[in-house]
């Protein structure tokens, strides 16, 4: 049986995906790779990858014989503003480079997108799965770019690819990774240290978000959706739940009543946000693959505090 790699390991979805994979596949067959240091007390195959380096991606895909990719390597939006050149290496060339591997080697690749692959001439409203797409942000370009990527070698090569558009992803797992919609993470550890938040977005910054145990498994029910079913293939609209800053303080204050926020916007991230869908449409993944979220804004604030208050209570 062929293996399993996921780049971008380490990475905030990556830290949740592979334990998930390694759960139905077996810890041997998925093999985590990043570009950083090995985590320790890992279970299963564990490497050192640079996705912009074609010799080293070669040389892990034929030592595993892996036959499906989770490429994850990526900078986040408020990264990919201060450091635009990189960003466009990493996030385009990276997948690229994946893509002509998975062309060669007879790969599956799966290449998240985001919310941030529209722009503020796409309906901001229940934005449609096929819409105009004009980003403003060199993360939203790189996005954009992947997903024609990945359909032009679908359409040219045959390279059985498949994508998410991913809206705010909240996790009690990894820390927040320079994201614009991170503020939805990092506020419930200040929430339980310190009883305040002071929030980068506007009160009234209104986005889709969605809990992480059901991003792990939108991206795994995708992967094994029968092919002939899927009519987009790529870059899936996906969403669970819809609110502003102000709406999470309010449900965060259902169970810390003295909690308070306040608002420092970032100009940069609250332009970015700006730019971005206030709701999207998800019917496409409903019809093709059977989309059905777990989680709405209650119970993802409910099961957040609760994992947080274990994970950060003092060691006796």
């Amino acid at each position: 049986m062929r293996k399993i790699l996921v780049t971008g390991a380490l990475g905030q979805i990556g830290s949740e995906l592979v334990p998930a994979l390694r759960e139905r596949h077996g810890a041997e067959q998925v093999v985590a790779s990043d570009l950083r240091g090995a985590p320790g007390g890992v279970e299963g195959p564990v490497e050192h990858l640079d996705c912009t380096d074609p010799q080293e991606l070669h040389e892990l895909l034929q030592r595993h014989d892996i036959g499906v990719i989770y490429h994850l390597a990526a900078l986040l939006s408020a990264v990919a503003v201060e450091k635009p050149q990189e960003a466009w290496n990493v996030n385009t060339g990276g997948t690229f480079l994946v893509l002509e591997a998975a062309r060669l080697y007879g790969c599956a690749v799966f290449q998240p997108s985001s919310i941030g692959a529209f722009g503020p001439t796409t309906p901001r409203e229940n934005t449609p799965q096929d819409t105009i797409q004009r980003p403003t942000s060199m993360y939203g370009v790189t996005k954009v770019t992947g997903e024609l990527l990945c359909d032009y070698y679908a359409l040219r090569f045959g390279v059985d690819t498949r994508g998410l558009r991913l809206p705010g992803i909240i996790s009690h797992v990894a820390p927040p990774g320079g994201g614009t919609t991170d503020y939805a993470v990092d506020i419930f550890y200040q929430a339980i240290r310190h009883r305040r938040y002071s929030c980068f977005l506007r009160g009234d910054t209104r986005l889709d978000m969605m809990y992480m145990p059901d991003a792990i498994n939108a991206i795994i029910q995708i992967m094994a959706a029968p092919p002939a079913n899927l009519k987009h293939r790529n870059a899936f609209n996906v969403t669970a739940m819809n609110f502003t800053p102000e709406e999470l303080a309010a449900e965060i204050r259902k169970h810390i009543p003295d909690f308070e926020i306040d608002y420092e916007i970032d100009p940069v991230r609250q332009a970015i946000a700006d730019s971005w869908p206030r709701s999207v449409d998800d019917s496409a993944a409903r019809a093709e693959w059977g989309w059905i979220p777990s989680y709405d804004l209650g119970t993802m604030t409910r099961d957040m505090l609760d994992k947080l208050r274990l994970k950060l209570k003092p060691a006796n």
